[in-house]
């Protein structure tokens, strides 16, 4: 398995496992404790990472998410809280999930070296908020969270190329949403207002971009050897599949 088939096929596991513990109801209640909607957790908890900017500079990093919805969102998490503190209680909560659901997972010790040796040799060059979260101190040591901190790694490493890809690809964010699986539906959930653009002269540019991010993604995975790479695909897909009813972001 070359590193570019690896970036592929542990797509979807990565986007599905990597977001869970954002729909986690336990989550929810943390955003309601700290005095925040769910939009205001979700956009500084990931944002946050960066510190205390302007909201365009962390609508930039998210890259797909409307800007007005990200400053919405931005604005009244920091009428609140510091956004590098919410950042951090989105990351215990990251912790507490990866504890409780994978904790008992068969692979988790080996997923866990694995994973993390793509997430240490990944190239941040062009990728702030995936350098941002790689940089947080992890605060819950136990293998568990561990593992979903790397999950969450990944898919931000993977969201990151894929803001360089669409780039790329001469694609812009809404564009390569409107030309993916969820259209409309997905262009709504992510803030962006109508009229749309028509996604039919899209799709090419939109596949292209998708196999570019795959290439992008998949350098991190040269640190491992053939078989390694396969094994890790393996184990992601393994522990997806104990996450339910989470929705795959675009990446």
């Amino acid at each position: 398995m070359t590193p570019e088939q690896a970036a592929a096929a542990a797509k979807r596991a990565i986007l599905k496992l990597g977001g869970a513990f954002g729909h986690d109801p336990r989550t929810m209640q943390k955003a309601r404790q700290l005095g925040l909607t769910g939009w205001a957790f979700y956009v500084a908890g990931r944002g946050g990472a960066l510190g205390d900017v302007r909201s365009d500079t962390v609508a930039a990093a998210l890259g797909f998410i409307a800007p007005e919805a990200v400053k919405d969102g931005w604005e009244a998490a920091r009428a609140v809280a510091d956004p590098v503190v919410v950042a951090g209680h989105n990351l215990g909560e990251c912790c507490r999930w990866g504890r409780e659901n994978l904790s008992d997972y068969y692979g988790l010790e080996r997923l866990v070296e694995l994973a993390e040796r793509v997430v240490v040799a990944a190239d941040a060059t062009g990728m702030p908020l995936f350098a941002a979260w790689r940089a947080m101190p992890i605060p819950d040591d136990a293998p568990g969270a561990r593992a979903a901190v790397l999950a969450h790694l990944l898919r931000e490493h993977r969201g990151a190329a894929h803001v360089l890809a669409i780039r790329a690809s001469n694609l812009t964010p809404l564009e390569a949403i409107m030309a993916g699986p969820e259209g409309e539906t997905g262009a709504t959930a992510f803030g962006w207002q109508p009229p749309y653009p028509a996604y039919e002269p899209l799709i090419r540019r939109r596949a292209w971009a998708e196999a570019l991010t795959d290439r992008v993604a998949g350098e991190a995975y040269r640190v491992l050897d053939a078989k390694e790479r396969m094994e890790l695909v393996d184990l992601i897909e393994g522990a997806s599949n104990i996450v339910h009813d989470v929705p795959v972001e675009v990446g």
